[in-house]
């Protein structure tokens, strides 16, 4: 039975920081948090969909946050045209559908890759810099680095609010 890892370290980011550097630490501070609400739970713990009717798990958040890095970084930010990890024409939503077969090592492993990859390809970007990838779909207007970091934020914040309940009912921890 594989278990998270032991708690990760997670660092406030600086009140006085400038725009880039702010944004980047409240990115990796929510990054952290949806990691330090999985540590030390077992592979059951963590596919446990314990907030009925909603069948969301832990699980199921870290591959849903590999399928956004992936999404705002990879394909809207770079146009790198990377194919869904875990979601199908059969199962769209299957980065929240994790099976018997799919397992924390392989979440996390492929999670921390993604986000390997969106540091790697904003470090060279200003927040200016326009996207290469698909427009809005609702405006039509091509993202900013700028715009893609606080969209991140607003969704890792939404996601490590699920995630709160989720821990709280399969083990009691609360928390920030």
């Amino acid at each position: 039975m594989t278990t998270a890892e032991a708690a990760p370290e997670r660092t406030e980011p600086s009140t006085l920081a400038g725009e880039r550097e702010m944004l980047e630490g409240w990115l990796d501070y929510h990054r952290e948090t949806l990691a330090l609400k999985c540590s030390g739970l077992d592979e059951k713990q963590l596919k446990e969909a314990c907030v009925p009717p909603s069948d969301l798990t832990l699980l199921g958040l870290v591959r849903h946050m590999a399928e956004v890095e992936r999404g705002w970084f990879r394909n809207r930010l770079a146009d790198e045209r990377a194919a869904p990890l875990y979601c199908t024409d059969a199962d769209p939503d299957g980065d929240l559908h994790p099976g018997e077969a799919d397992t924390w090592e392989e979440a996390y492993t492929t999670w921390r890759a993604e986000i390997a990859r969106a540091r790697e390809l904003a470090a060279p970007r200003s927040l200016d810099d326009l996207g290469e990838g698909p427009p809005s779909r609702h405006t039509g207007d091509p993202y900013n680095l700028r715009w893609i970091y606080t969209h991140m934020i607003e969704e890792y914040a939404r996601h490590n609010g699920h995630a709160d309940l989720l821990r709280e009912r399969i083990d009691g921890t609360t928390g920030d």
